[in-house]
């Protein structure tokens, strides 16, 4: 058993902030308890990209290019959920946001993430 339930995801104009919230559940993240959680998005006609991660401590964290210093990803004290604050947000940022948990590290490849949220839309306009 295993979920993850993402949150936060809405309409912005730009240069506005979003915080979004993924909740991992279920039996198998009970047991195996030292993954990473990750933020990945995808934009209409766009390969999946990669944007944040942070480790099962919550003490590493990793970011991508594209939104680096623009956002910060944290662990709750439980570790079994994870944020993702964005901040200065620009109408580029639009795409659907996905949750991720993997137990390969801190990975920037989507194929080392065993379970992925169904994703939030964020959209930002101009």
């Amino acid at each position: 058993q295993a979920q993850l339930e993402e949150s936060g995801g809405g309409l912005v104009q730009a240069g506005g902030s979003l915080r979004l919230s993924c909740t991992a559940s279920g039996h198998t993240f009970d047991t195996f308890t030292t993954y990473t959680m990750a933020w990945f998005r995808q934009a209409l006609g766009k390969e999946r990209e990669f944007v944040a991660a942070v480790s099962w401590t919550g003490s590493n964290t990793v970011y991508g290019d594209s939104m680096k210093g623009r956002v910060t990803i944290s662990r709750d004290n439980g570790k079994n959920v994870v944020h993702l604050q964005m901040n200065s947000l620009k109408p580029e940022d639009t795409a659907v946001y996905y949750c991720a948990v993997g137990w390969s590290g801190l990975s920037l490849k989507e194929n080392q993430y065993a379970y992925w949220g169904q994703g939030t839309q964020v959209t930002v306009s101009s």
